[in-house]
């Protein structure tokens, strides 16, 4: 094993057909790419106890978004840590601890979902499987740009397509696998067919003299079902949600499949070069250096941090969706579009994205070749501002007149959100090796990724907080605004008890809009216009910050360039 692991060995021989390397690449990435189908998972986690919805004891949105963030800020910090210890001891086996990380992270992550503890999968998935994600994202971009110097962009945008793929092909796998898996509860009856009482806002059935714990569904609420049934009461915890099982299965085909393609990594002999030496835009872009930069020296200019700031501003908006994209097109079009927005068409939603981001990291990588690195960001950043800002217009303008056409410029609007998102990615590594050369290219560019790690908190953060705080608000009013005895009658308890109701999950918006006096506006589609206008204001900063990078000076450039 060490000497198939050793610099020699993955030594490539004269001859070598460099492009044998970009299967490997993004095989690798398209595993730990699957990290943005997480929303896929979110009505699952969510309901572990409750099954066909949330329990007084189960895991609250925010909860399990975080688990997503806590995977990218381990990943950023990892990347960070060993970025350079890649140089010393190659891409193989950095990628094998990357393997061992990543799926090990799904079976200790799919151990917590079984005994319902939350700080096991955030250390599984968001700890184990973070630093697989870190180690295997800087791995094999490092490889392909020494391998393609005369490509940066297209060498760097063909193997991040991989990661941006990854959802792509992992969501629908994994909404298959849940599905598979899924056991309904006990079904009880209606509302009207039981005697219901509520006790410290949890709602039991009188069942033959025993108090039978339940959760109750509403038309709504049964309408987004992880696989529909009747509206009514169903025992807690008497069925299975599925992402346990579909946790263990995804960690072990992800562990063997990226073993067998980190052992087909090789890395180019000290002094090749391909036979075209010419790099589009060298000649006439003027932050393009043929030197090199030591990774501590990068950290001493000013273009490292400005260029810190561009990414994590540039991928923040799309971080927070990818958290919670399942969950944010059902509460914005699936009370207005009832018979066309529901879980399976949130599930294919994910995938569209996954599409967008893929297709993104590779046309806009392979444009900014030619346009240069800083004029690509201009076009994401003003582009960016536009789209961010016409989301909330669509979602009102759906509320108020429900059609198809609303929910399309929706989906056209978040699509090219994306693409740009898979772009700013893709052509990362080309920008770094821009202005501070290949030499180093991997340890300055798994530095950056703390800014990944940093969006990953500043993205859900803001997504979570202001759509709960809308919510919080949008329920409050509700609730002042109908009748106190037909509350009391449908949830077992007063309005002074609302908040007690709201923490055990037995009032949701979805119940109170159904029992809201006639005429009331539905509050879901508005949950996230503040997080959207936040994003195109972040943008607006990033776009100033990229105006302002300029070409590294020659006294930073290593003496033996």
């Amino acid at each position: 094993m060490p000497g198939l692991l050793s610099i020699e060995r993955i030594t490539a021989p004269p001859g070598f057909n460099r492009w044998r390397i970009l299967p490997a690449a993004i095989v690798i990435h398209l595993c730990i790419g699957s990290i943005y189908a997480w929303s896929i998972y979110n009505p699952a986690l969510i309901r572990t106890l409750g099954i066909v919805t949330s329990a007084p004891d189960d895991w609250t949105l925010r909860q399990v978004v975080w688990v997503f963030t806590a995977a990218i800020i381990t990943a950023g910090i990892a990347a960070a840590m060993t970025g350079r210890w890649i140089e010393v001891l190659g891409p193989r086996k950095i990628g094998l601890i990357a393997a061992a990380c990543w799926g090990g992270g799904y079976l200790v992550g799919g151990a917590g979902i079984l005994t319902h503890q939350l700080g096991l999968l955030y250390l599984g998935y968001g700890v184990i499987g973070g630093t697989g994600l870190g180690l295997g994202y800087v791995s094999p971009i490092g490889t392909l740009l020494k391998w393609f110097p005369d490509r940066r962009g297209l060498a760097s945008g063909m193997a991040i397509m991989g990661f941006g793929g990854g959802a792509m092909i992992g969501a629908p796998l994994k909404d298959f696998l849940i599905r598979m898996f899924y056991r309904a509860p006990e079904y009880l009856g209606t509302m009207d067919q039981l005697n219901l009482i509520t006790v410290s806002g949890r709602r039991y059935a009188m069942i033959a003299g025993q108090k039978i714990e339940v959760v109750v569904v509403n038309t709504l609420e049964a309408a987004h079902m992880i696989l529909p049934g009747p509206e009514g009461a169903y025992v807690l915890g008497s069925g299975s949600v599925g992402v346990a099982q579909t946790f263990f299965i995804m960690g072990i085909i992800y562990l063997l499949v990226m073993v067998t393609a980190v052992l087909s990594l090789r890395i180019p002999a000290p002094g090749w070069s391909p036979d075209v030496q010419t790099e589009p835009g060298t000649g006439k872009d003027p932050l393009v250096t043929r030197h090199h930069v030591d990774v501590d020296q990068a950290l001493k200019t000013s273009q490292f941090y400005l260029l810190w700031v561009v990414f994590c501003l540039g991928i923040t908006g799309g971080v927070g969706i990818l958290g919670m994209a399942s969950t944010m097109i059902q509460d914005i079009f699936g009370n207005t579009l009832p018979g066309i927005v529901d879980a399976s068409f949130a599930g294919a939603y994910v995938v569209m994205i996954s599409v967008f981001n893929t297709l993104g990291r590779f046309f806009w990588s392979s444009c900014s070749d030619y346009l240069g690195r800083r004029t690509t960001y201009w076009i994401y950043f003003v582009l960016g501002i536009f789209l961010y800002g016409s989301i909330p217009y669509f979602a009102h303008a759906a509320s108020v007149n429900p059609s198809v056409v609303w929910l399309v410029c929706f989906y056209a609007a978040t699509m090219l959100i994306f693409s740009i998102f898979g772009g700013v990615f893709a052509a990362l590594p080309a920008y770094i090796a821009d202005l501070f050369g290949t030499r180093h290219l991997a340890g300055i560019h798994g530095r950056l990724l703390t800014a990944w790690s940093a969006s990953s908190i500043l993205g859900p953060l803001a997504m979570t907080s202001l759509r709960e705080h809308a919510e919080n608000q949008s329920m409050d009013k509700l609730a002042s605004a109908i009748d106190p005895e037909l509350f009391a009658r449908t949830f077992g308890a007063g309005t002074e008890h609302l908040d007690q109701l709201v923490s055990n999950h037995t009032v949701t918006l979805a119940k109170l809009v159904e029992i809201a006096p006639a005429g009331t506006v539905d509050p879901t589609p508005y949950l996230y216009n503040s997080t959207m206008y936040l994003m195109a204001a972040l943008l607006g900063i990033g776009l100033i910050c990229n105006a302002l990078i300029t070409g590294v000076k020659p006294t930073h450039y290593m003496r033996d360039n």
